[in-house]
């Protein structure tokens, strides 16, 4: 497994990650056994970073990560991330970027993971009305004790990643990035690059577009994330489920599945990023594993931008409620 650096002055690690998400359901029924195979396979596979979060599953994921660990031993990079709560006098999803409330859910999601210190804790969204000079200087607050190796912001705009560069480095911006999302390609690729942080890519496949077997209606209806997501309307899915069929020719005259193709073609767009697709089955985590290794021609990175030009995705990326969090910046 080849390795990238996991921020300027971070571990090494592998080149790709596993993203921890689907094994709390988030796309359909995941069982405890299933997400045993799939660690059992990213550790055969030399994948060692991963990622979760204390709302996937409203803790979930990181119990089942840390049954893993207990039973497995410390062997993954964990990354986890906070800032995201439940109001509870009225069942809202806030942001709370504070100090203390940071602290709370980095303690918590300590004690689900079995652990006394994870490698990387990311801000899950940022609050708007708190400047992030201040959270910056929270998180660094929260490496001098230990708990964390480094930090880093999840989704936010170039600009604030500057912003809180100025304070303290951040090692990682984790951000949508894929043939169907190159939003990063637009400042934040750079600055990322510019300030030494790693771009940690989540749904590096398209949520499933830029796959062998892309999501067909029943699929979608069976997810409650999907089935309200624009790209994948009635109206919408057919026409990229169309536009993907020429990327995964491409794929196929290489005699690769679709999914090795599409985090090749990432691993190659800066050294920077490192893609973390999330998924419940260990087959189709192999499939991505196997990015790491093919190199591209030129012509077969021409070949793929003619198929996919940016811009080609039918719909948003998120629905209106769905853009709640993330920062828009193009």
């Amino acid at each position: 497994m080849k390795t990238r650096r996991l921020g300027a002055q971070g571990p090494r690690v592998s080149a790709i990650g596993l993203g921890a998400m689907n094994i709390s359901g988030f796309y359909g029924p995941a069982t405890e056994k299933e997400a045993f195979e799939l660690l059992d396979r990213a550790r055969a596979l030399g994948v060692d970073h991963i990622d979760t979060s204390d709302v996937y599953g409203n803790g979930h994921s990181e119990q089942v990560i840390g049954r893993y660990l207990a039973d497995r031993g410390p062997v993954f990079r964990i990354a986890t991330k906070a800032g995201i709560r439940t109001d509870r006098d009225t069942g809202a999803r806030v942001y709370d970027n504070s100090a203390e409330y940071l602290s709370a859910a980095l303690d918590d999601s300590l004690l689900r993971l079995g652990l006394d210190r994870v490698d990387l804790f990311y801000v899950h969204r940022r609050e708007a009305e708190r400047p992030i000079e201040e959270v910056t200087e929270a998180l660094a607050a929260l490496q001098k004790t230990g708990k964390i190796g480094a930090f880093g912001f999840s989704e936010i705009a170039p600009a604030s990643l500057q912003r809180a560069a100025r304070v303290h480095p951040v090692a990682a911006v984790q951000s949508e990035y894929s043939l169907a999302t190159r939003a990063p390609e637009l400042g934040l690729v750079e600055a990322c690059a510019h300030h030494g942080a790693a771009l940690v890519a989540f749904s590096p496949v398209g949520r499933g577009l830029l796959t062998d077997v892309p999501p067909d209606a029943g699929r979608v209806a069976a997810s409650a994330f999907l089935r309200v997501n624009p790209r994948f309307s009635a109206t919408n899915l057919p026409e990229n489920v169309a536009a993907t069929d020429r990327f995964r020719k491409i794929a196929a005259d290489l005699g690769v599945p679709t999914a090795t193709l599409a985090v090749a073609w990432l691993l190659h767009q800066d050294a920077t990023v490192i893609p973390i697709p999330g998924t419940r089955n260990a087959d189709h985590l192999e499939e991505a594993a196997q990015g790491v290794m093919l190199d591209l021609a030129p012509d077969t990175l021409a070949a793929i931008d003619a198929a996919l030009p940016r811009g080609w995705a039918h719909g948003d990326r998120y629905s209106v409620a769905q853009w709640q969090g993330p920062e828009r910046y193009c």
